[in-house]
């Protein structure tokens, strides 16, 4: 009898215990009774019907989802290898459950052709340098197709284009004949510049030609204060004129 009585106590508590859940705070239970769905219920305790009802527990976290690399090729004929993440989380959780087998399988597949799609349909100097405007193309796609699950993606980026050899150096040449042509723009633009402020220093000194003798006496000082060169230089004759002069007045 105590024997009877202790194998329907075990019972008893096996089936309490089959029927008695506990979620944490970012989980919920899709119901079914007899197949049919009853609701969403959670978190905390959840008490179930034995053999009746059957729950599933959906995670309500933010999921980052590794999309495999994928090969494509571009408007402009060049093939890549591109691979992406992806941020969404369940909103809905009967939706996720009731609308689509297996809503983690699904937007996995649903990420990966249409980051194939959206990338055959750019150039590569596009997806090199326009990675912010493909990223929400490509997280406004996905998450159009997904609204029906319950599920919002909330962020798509691009990770990392693997190029080819021979693009990465043909690309290398580009940048490198870029900063040769910019290099060649600032030297022309600075000796326009320099030209300029020359006809107008010029202009300056061909109004009053005393200033043009102060420069030239001013520029052999500079080069004297090095006293290692010797330097030959012509005497102006406005200098030495009225010197001239005066001899010739003694002299008469």
């Amino acid at each position: 009898m105590p024997l009877s009585l202790f194998g329907i106590l075990f019972i008893v508590i096996m089936i309490l215990a089959s029927a008695i859940r506990i979620l944490k705070e970012y989980e919920r239970a899709v119901v079914f009774r007899l197949g049919r769905l009853v609701g969403v219920k959670g978190p905390g305790l959840v008490i179930l019907i034995p053999i009746i009802d059957r729950m599933v527990r959906v995670s309500l976290r933010v999921v980052a989802m590794d999309v495999a690399p994928q090969d494509v090729i571009t408007m402009d004929n060049v093939s890549v290898k591109v691979n992406a993440v992806v941020y969404f989380r369940v909103m809905d959780a009967d939706k996720a459950i009731v609308e689509v087998e297996d809503f983690l399988y699904a937007t996995t597949q649903l990420a990966q052709t249409t980051l194939r799609s959206v990338l055959g349909q750019v150039e590569l100097d596009q997806l090199l340098s326009e990675r912010e405007t493909i990223n929400q193309h490509l997280q406004q796609i996905i998450d159009e197709q997904t609204d029906s699950w319950g599920i919002k993606v909330s962020l798509v980026e691009v990770k990392h284009v693997d190029l080819p050899v021979e693009m990465q150096r043909a690309i290398a040449k580009q940048a490198e004949a870029e900063r040769e042509r910019r290099a060649k723009v600032i030297h022309a633009e600075g000796e326009a510049q320099a030209a300029g402020k020359l006809f107008d220093a010029a202009d300056v000194l061909s109004k009053n030609p005393a200033t043009l003798q102060l420069r030239f006496l001013q520029t052999l000082t500079e080069v004297a204060s090095e006293k290692n060169s010797t330097m030959i230089f012509p005497v102006p004759i406005d200098l030495v004129s009225p010197l001239i002069k005066l001899l010739e007045r003694k002299s008469e």
